[in-house]
């Protein structure tokens, strides 16, 4: 049943800015590093020599292993102040620019083979997943390779506050002045993500750990 929380925030993107551990929470879980050293090696394979638009990209944390791979990266965030941190990595201008954009509907434009997502997914509303895809294909193109990451749900770990009417979940999180957020964050299931993307994707392969998962493929 749908409840929504009192006194909770409800602004994704502030709740970026002011939390200021989104490495450590999000992606570095202790139990999950060999799970992710393998998710790492098979980026970096995918994304070769690729012209890469990544979104959302935070604080920079994939764009510095993107960096060492592809040809070129357009780094995007609705946040400036992350783009900021993103900066401070001192990446190679030659490969990566930065650039502010809302990951689920990007204005941007260039000339890109892959489009990379890393921990964003999952706050997608699942009424508009569709239609984010075929956003992205649109700037990527046919064929356009599609790589994302993000959590897998841990059962007795992971806490859901609340589930609206579309199926959504939501998580509420605290930043360092005490506030709180609720915050979107679907935890998708392996049928789930291939019965939402087949239609959209070829080549498509999904890959789970425990704490993980990775889909690739090629939009049709």
């Amino acid at each position: 049943m749908e409840q929504r929380m009192s006194n909770v925030l409800t602004d994704m993107a502030a709740y970026y800015v002011q939390r200021g551990n989104y490495d450590e929470e999000d992606i570095e879980n202790p139990d999950g590093m060999d799970a992710l050293d393998e998710i790492m090696e098979m980026l970096h394979t995918q994304l070769s020599g690729q012209r890469v638009l990544e979104l959302a990209c935070g604080d920079g944390y994939w764009t510095d292993e993107l960096a060492d791979v592809a040809d070129y990266v357009l780094a995007t965030d609705i946040n400036p102040a992350l783009l900021d941190v993103a900066k401070t990595r001192e990446l190679p201008e030659d490969v990566v620019e930065f650039a502010v954009a809302d990951a689920n509907d990007p204005q941007v434009s260039g000339d890109f083979s892959a489009c990379f997502a890393g921990f964003w997914w999952s706050h997608v509303r699942r009424q508009d997943q569709v239609e984010v895809i075929g956003r992205w294909r649109n700037i990527v193109g046919k064929d356009g390779l599609l790589v994302l990451v993000d959590n897998s749900f841990l059962e007795g770990q992971t806490v859901i506050a609340r589930t609206d009417a579309e199926g959504n979940t939501y998580q509420i999180h605290a930043v360092p002045s005490g506030e709180r957020y609720e915050i979107i964050k679907n935890y998708l299931t392996y049928s789930t993500l291939r019965k939402r993307f087949s239609p959209l994707l070829k080549d498509m392969r999904i890959h789970r750990y425990d704490h993980y998962w990775m889909l690739t493929g090629r939009f049709r």
